[in-house]
């Protein structure tokens, strides 16, 4: 079920931009200014450059440098075992590694044919909407800060702070989780942890309402925000956009819905769809998206099922857990052989992509047998969103090129990789 945001009609939203437009302007001739944003720069959110070409205050043309932050990350898994990877996927969108770990580790199930139980399905939807969340939280409060909403900025950490607390309680880590195994998860969640999850999620729908409120009629952040950056449907579609910014121009795509993965077609849920596809619009979905993954984490831990967490069959695949290792003689080679040469999978090849906070993170793998993949390609969504720069930032001023920049809510990591 897709729900519409159309909070203000067409004529409210763009009055602003309709007087602005009325008043006439002399015809001058000037002369077009170059202009570097960034890569060091707080409002490109990471090492992003623009190359911009200025009319006074007008970008006629923008170009997106990238590869600032490019690591090799797709090189480097052709050169280690599947599980070694892993720890990689953090690095991608470093705001939410959770989810990453759970996109790659489904591609490299599903090259295998194995099939994980539902336990462990269900902890990795609660663990990827937490990471919705966070990562949800920390690109609102960023935007707050390139619109001049120093207080969104504070309210967000602070609750994201409360969640990278559950996240060390679960993984050991705060920041790099690396949670998720080829055939499970590496651990069992720990006893009360859940409903710890169901506390936060109680003391935080009222906190999000709160800082939702500071900004939906704040006569600033509208003035900044609505119709700024438009990005009508055909464009989203044809620059590849997905996640929020594709939902924001009304086209209620959403691959937990469209194509259901690891137990999603179990949980009601909506997806929030914008009306108009500008800067306010973007603001809009992810703020109700947040609503939607605490609605999702209710029902995960509610339908909770008992049973393993890891694929017990998947002997070549996962490791055997530590006790049996130290005990029996055949656990001890098996986890060896694992370690050394990788789990082991079949030839072929096979694409997954999962809905992250960003939008859809995709691995194309191919593999030749063995335990290293003989290619491995990553569908970055930030990589795709930052394509439609050049397109939404011509003629925009150039004040609202950092407003559209914080609307995209992208992370460089995932882009260079």
């Amino acid at each position: 079920m897709a729900t519409e945001f159309n909070f203000l009609d067409t004529a409210a939203r763009h009055a602003s931009a309709q007087q602005s437009a009325a008043v006439e302007t002399p015809e001058f001739e000037t002369e077009k200014m170059s202009l570097s944003m960034g890569p060091s720069h707080p409002s490109t959110h990471g090492v992003l450059r623009l190359q911009m070409e200025l009319d006074g205050e007008v970008v006629t043309e923008a170009r997106p440098v990238i590869g600032y932050l490019h690591r090799g990350d797709e090189k480097i898994a052709e050169n280690m075992t599947y599980n070694q990877f892993v720890p990689y996927t953090d690095r991608l969108d470093y705001l939410a590694p959770l989810a990453n770990n759970m996109a790659y580790a489904i591609a490299v199930e599903r090259l295998a044919g194995l099939e994980v139980p539902e336990r462990c399905q269900a902890i990795r939807v609660i663990t990827a909407e937490l990471a919705r969340i966070s990562a949800h939280l920390i690109g609102l409060g960023a935007f707050g800060i390139d619109t001049g909403a120093w207080t969104i900025f504070l309210y967000t950490f602070t609750e994201r702070e409360k969640l990278y607390r559950l996240f060390e309680e679960l993984t050991g880590a705060r920041f790099t989780t690396s949670y998720t195994r080829i055939g499970g998860v590496a651990r069992d969640l720990p006893e009360g942890w859940t409903g710890r999850v169901l506390e936060f999620c109680d003391q935080f729908l009222p906190i999000l309402e709160e800082i939702l409120s500071l900004l939906t009629r704040n006569k600033i952040f509208m003035d900044r925000t609505v119709g700024v950056g438009v990005i009508t449907r055909e464009d989203a579609l044809s620059y590849g956009l997905t996640g929020p910014n594709l939902r924001g121009s009304g086209v209620a795509a959403d691959l937990r819905k469209d194509r259901p993965y690891s137990g999603y077609e179990r949980y009601e849920f909506d997806v929030p769809v914008g009306s108009t596809g500008d800067s306010y619009d973007r603001y809009l979905v992810r703020g109700e998206e947040m609503r939607q993954s605490v609605r999702i984490i209710r029902q995960a831990i509610e339908q909770l099922p008992d049973g393993d967490w890891y694929a017990r069959d998947a002997r070549r695949i996962f490791a055997p857990p530590k006790d049996k290792i130290l005990s029996s003689m055949e656990e001890l080679i098996q986890n060896f052989m694992i370690v050394t040469e990788g789990p082991q999978m079949p030839a072929g090849e096979v694409y997954f992509e999962a809905e992250n906070p960003k939008g859809a993170l995709g691995f194309y793998i191919v593999s030749k047998g063995g335990g290293v993949p003989y290619r491995l390609k990553i569908r970055a969504p930030s990589f795709c969103n930052l394509s439609i720069l050049p397109k939404v930032c011509a003629g925009a001023m150039i004040s609202d090129v950092v407003s559209i920049l914080g609307s995209l809510d992208f992370v460089m990591g995932e882009c260079d990789r």
